[in-house]
This record gives structure tokens, C-alpha cells and sequence, in this order.
């Protein structure tokens, strides 16, 4: 029924306070940005949470609104806008959509109103006239990357060199030295915890089977990312910048096999990084069936390379 107001609301959860699993993660023999240590070396107070984390603090509040359907098509789209770290609380909120409607936007904050991320979801399968997701605006706003010194190797369209590469997650896998815990591990800490991702629940679920918690969708998709050979000009420290988790014949489910087809979708810097944006198709492993994708956005922090004044100088580009 209409209502006299035109006040905006949202449905917003609790503060929660994610914890960091990724303190002993390393990456071309290296600790990353999620190491104190390393951190503290970049200027940050410590190490942040991984951003995807925080997805699951929107995943009760959107299956309030589309039910099993946030499962099997939802997509989460996502700009993330400031650091997290350890013992800091963040609270998730989401835009009520209208009737019947797909889309709707998101945000987070800190406790204290600090942006985290922004950004939108939807469910169903993209339709013309469908509002563009936040990492399509991003994307479609790019201008071309003529500056590049880290990524100057890379190409738009390149696709990748272990296509296609296969994985799974079982609860007790190690998913190896980018993510150095289990779904198991993370199940005893996620924010919003859930029965259907148990081993205990799963099969009380709508599909019959315990299914993997949309953050730990980041973790499956990254674990065999050296493979694709998207490699930048290194030693150097990235971050995720930008991140979509898009379902398609979802959910994905625990210990089932998959494979990976990645391609680079776009390349970009700003005055601090340089990022590559690539595109990750899921395809099940049994059936071929394309039942996911991820869009990610690496950004490398420039003044954790070395060498990035002078190959800058050495290429002309004048940084």
C-alpha cells in the first residue's frame, strides 16, 4: 500500500566485526597487504580484512527480499571505498527495491559512518534496459591505460594460460598459499552463519547439499589464480579494488568440481595503482553448464615496486 512519505529507508543488519584470515597469505614469495608488517611498510595501521568478507553481512538482508532465488541468480557488485581491519565493526546495508523489482544498491559502513564499500545487487539473468551493476559503470567509465609500468605486459583480451583449471572446495581443503585456511576455518568465524553452508544442514537445504557462502565463492576463484600467468612487474603489493560475484545456475556447492576460464577485461591506473580488471567464468565441472562469473578488480599499489620510477622514466612516461 502507498504510504504519505517519500523518506528513503533501508534494511540495514547488525554491526558485526569480521575477522582476518589472511595474515599468513603470501603471493610471489611475499607476505601481502593483509600482513601487519607489510602493511605498517605501506603507511596502513594494519592489515585489512579481505573485502569480500564483507559480503556476507548482505546475504541475509538480500534473501529477505528474493529468498533461495539470491542463491541460485543473485549478483553482488561491489566498489570498495575504505580498509577494514581487525576489532573495527561494520554494518551492511541494502536499498529496498520496489515491487517486483531486480535491482537495488548497497552499501557498508563502520561503526562510526565510515564508507566501506558501495555498490548493487540483483537477481535474474541481465535484460535490456536492466540498470548497469557497479563494476559496469566502472568499467564503462575507464579511460584507456596509456601510463602502464607494472601491467605494461598485459593486454585487454588476453585470456588465461591454465584455461581451463579446475577446482573445488571440500570443507577441510586447504586452498593453498593465497588463502591459507578452510571453508571449515571460516565457517567457525563468518559473520552471518548459515545451516545450508554446514555439513550438518546442507542436506536441509533447497538443493539437497551444503552450498559455499558467496565470500568464499573470492577464495574458490582466487585459489588457482597463478595459473592464469597474469602476471605484473613484481615484487609488488596489491589489493582488491572492485569485485562481482555474478550466479548464474547457482548455487555453487561444497566439495563439486568446477573449472576456471579467465580473460582481462580491462586495464586502468589511477595517481597510486595500476589494476587489472579479469573476468572469471565457472563452469561445472560435470556438466560444462556456465554457472557463475566473478569480475575483479587487482589493483597494485605503484610505490611497492621498486623499480617503478625508474622504468617509468626509462618508458618516457614521466611519472
Amino acid at each position: 500500500m502507498a504510504g504519505p512519505f517519500d523518506t528513503a529507508v533501508a534494511l540495514c543488519g547488525p554491526l558485526r566485526a569480521p575477522r582476518q584470515m589472511l595474515a599468513e597469505q603470501t603471493y610471489d614469495g611475499h607476505k601481502s597487504i593483509h600482513d601487519d608488517a607489510m602493511a605498517a611498510d605501506l603507511g596502513l595501521r594494519a592489515g585489512p580484512i579481505e573485502g569480500p568478507t564483507h559480503f556476507s553481512q548482505f546475504d541475509p538482508l538480500l534473501f529477505q527480499l528474493w529468498g533461495p532465488t539470491w542463491f541460485e541468480t543473485g549478483c553482488i557488485s561491489a566498489h570498495y571505498q575504505t580498509m577494514v581491519v581487525e576489532g573495527e565493526q561494520v554494518r551492511a546495508f541494502v536499498q529496498p527495491p520496489a515491487p517486483g523489482a531486480r535491482f537495488t544498491r548497497l552499501w557498508a559502513e563502520k561503526a562510526d559512518g565510515t564508507p566501506v564499500l558501495t555498490g548493487t545487487a540483483s537477481v535474474g539473468a541481465p535484460a535490456a534496459g536492466d540498470p548497469p551493476t557497479e563494476i559496469a559503470q566502472r568499467i564503462a567509465k575507464l579511460r584507456p591505460a596509456t601510463g602502464l609500468v607494472i601491467n605494461r605486459d598485459l593486454r585487454v583480451g588476453q585470456r588465461g594460460a591454465g584455461n581451463p583449471e579446475p577446482v573445488r572446495m571440500g570443507f577441510d581443503q586447504h586452498m593453498g598459499n593465497h588463502y591459507p585456511f578452510t571453508l571449515a576455518d571460516k565457517l567457525k568465524v563468518i559473520t552471518e552463519p548459515c545451516a545450508w553452508y554446514t555439513p550438518e544442514g546442507g542436506p536441509a537445504s533447497p538443493w539437497g547439499r551444503a552450498i559455499i557462502p558467496i565470500e568464499m565463492i573470492s577464495v574458490l576463484l582466487g585459489s588457482t589464480m597463478d595459473q592464469a600467468g597474469f602476471r605484473g612487474r613484481g615484487p609488488a603489493v596489491g589489493l582488491f579494488a572492485g569485485q562481482q560475484i555474478r550466479l548464474i545456475q547457482g548455487p555453487l556447492f561444497v566439495d563439486h568440481p568446477y573449472q576456471l576460464e579467465r580473460e582481462i577485461v580491462a586495464l586502468s591506473e589511477s595517481a597510486r595503482t595500476e589494476s587489472v580488471w579479469v573476468r572469471t567464468q565457472v563452469f561445472d565441472g560435470v556438466s560444462r553448464a556456465l554457472v557463475a562469473e566473478m569480475i575483479l578488480n587487482s589493483a597494485t599499489l605503484k610505490a611497492s615496486y621498486a623499480a617503478y620510477a625508474d622504468e617509468a622514466r626509462a618508458l618516457g612516461l614521466g611519472h
